[in-house]
């Protein structure tokens, strides 16, 4: 049972944030049945505790970035979270710049360590007390974050597949 009194629904998630955190919650968007709140990046650890410790989202299960090129922030970074209690799915979000630094969720979800490693390597986005923040994805050495839309895609050079022509009799 959550402090909130039964199963969160995400509706219900985004009210209790609403009513915890207040003007905090920069954000809220329902579309299709799935709700995403805004916070703002120094809050995410502290948002994250109370949806684990408060409204039972106890799984992290998925963090992913989005580059929005042209916009100031320049990036989403979005918590996909699940209550298993409850079978509950929710999103949080924050924005930031190239510049700025998101705070490590780690201490709230574990399984953040190697989701905040792919982020980074993928996107260039840092994570402010991650233990272990090194390439995941790309082999050690690449230049670059391949998933930033400013990435040019001309400076990689596969190799040709090699293959041998099978005549016809």
């Amino acid at each position: 049972m959550t402090a909130f009194g039964g199963r969160p629904s995400a509706a219900g998630t985004a009210d209790a944030l609403l009513a915890q955190f207040g003007e905090a919650v920069l954000d809220r968007v329902d579309f299709r049945g799935e709700v995403t709140v805004l916070v703002p990046t120094e809050r995410i650890v502290e948002v994250a505790s109370f949806c684990r410790d408060e409204l039972d989202y106890n799984f992290l299960s998925d963090l992913s970035a989005t580059d929005w090129l042209d916009r100031s922030p320049r990036f989403d970074v979005v918590y996909h979270i699940t209550s298993l209690v409850h079978w509950s799915r929710f999103r949080l979000k924050v924005q930031v710049n190239l510049d700025e630094a998101v705070p490590s969720v780690i201490p709230v979800w574990p399984a953040a360590n190697w989701a905040e490693r792919e982020v980074w390597d993928m996107f260039g986005i840092e994570f402010a007390g991650h233990p272990d923040l090194r390439r995941l994805l790309m082999p050690e050495g690449w230049i670059g974050h391949p998933l930033r839309k400013d990435f040019a895609q001309t400076q990689i050079a596969l190799p040709r597949p090699k293959y041998e022509k099978v005549s016809e009799s």
